[in-house]
């Protein structure tokens, strides 16, 4: 396969996994790594189901502080390019690990979410869903039920949806062209999707300017940034 020149026509099924590295670009901090929020948060006061429950409007607030970082922050021209692909083609997907929207933002169509996203909120007693975007404050803090709402995402301690991961490994198991963007496969489940892909007969290809722990899986790394991996491979 010419990598310069991905004809992505061939493939019956495209996969796009992405991770920190994607988003990293656009300014928004990682989550670990060097200079990542965890190293200065206590993820127990924050991020986890028992702070929630401990107190709650603690964990909102945090959480409206992540949201404020990040609302105004752009696509990239890394995310422009695969939305250009997606209008020429309706068999490429995303999955990402994600929780800041941009995939969304960037209007790009077939997304999974695999650890939720800041701009959503639940209610755990009814379960119902509620999107929240308008602005980087939460517009309501309760369900009509007088619950707390949670932020819709993965924290510490928490399993991945079931739904999610079972649509997510499902897409792994038919695709046959994966491409991993910035991502260092350090969290599982997710980090378990490329093997899957890989183990199905796709080709994979790993972006990323370092090595990762799963490097060994691919059949091609690029040792760049999301921007101008991607370019290399469709522009």
């Amino acid at each position: 396969m010419n990598l310069n020149k991905i004809e992505t026509e061939k493939f019956d099924s495209i996969i796009f996994f992405t991770g920190a590295g994607m988003s990293k670009e656009s300014n928004i901090d990682t989550y670990r790594g060097d200079g990542g929020i965890w190293n200065t948060y206590n993820w127990k006061e924050f991020a986890c189901q028992k702070a929630f429950i401990k107190n709650p409007l603690k964990v909102q607030k945090f959480h409206e502080v992540r949201r404020k970082e990040i609302f105004d922050k752009k696509p990239h021209y890394g995310y422009k390019i695969i939305s250009s692909l997606q209008k020429k083609h309706n068999n490429i997907y995303i999955l990402t690990q994600n929780i800041d929207g941009l995939h969304k933002k960037c209007r790009q169509l077939n997304v999974i979410e695999l650890h939720g996203s800041l701009w959503h909120l639940r209610c755990e007693k009814t379960r119902n869903i509620f999107e929240d975007r308008k602005r980087w404050k939460y517009e309501r803090r309760k369900c009509r039920c007088s619950k707390y709402l949670r932020p819709d995402i993965i924290w510490f301690e928490d399993n991945l949806k079931k739904n999610t991961l079972s649509s997510a490994i499902k897409l792994a198991e038919k695709c046959n062209l994966f491409i991993s963007v910035g991502t260092s496969g350090l969290v599982y489940p997710s980090a378990s999707i490329p093997s899957i892909a890989k183990k199905a007969g796709a080709f994979c290809i790993e972006i990323n300017p370092e090595e990762t722990e799963l490097s060994y899986l691919y059949d091609h790394n690029l040792r760049q940034v999301a921007t101008s991996g991607l370019k290399s491979l469709f522009i």
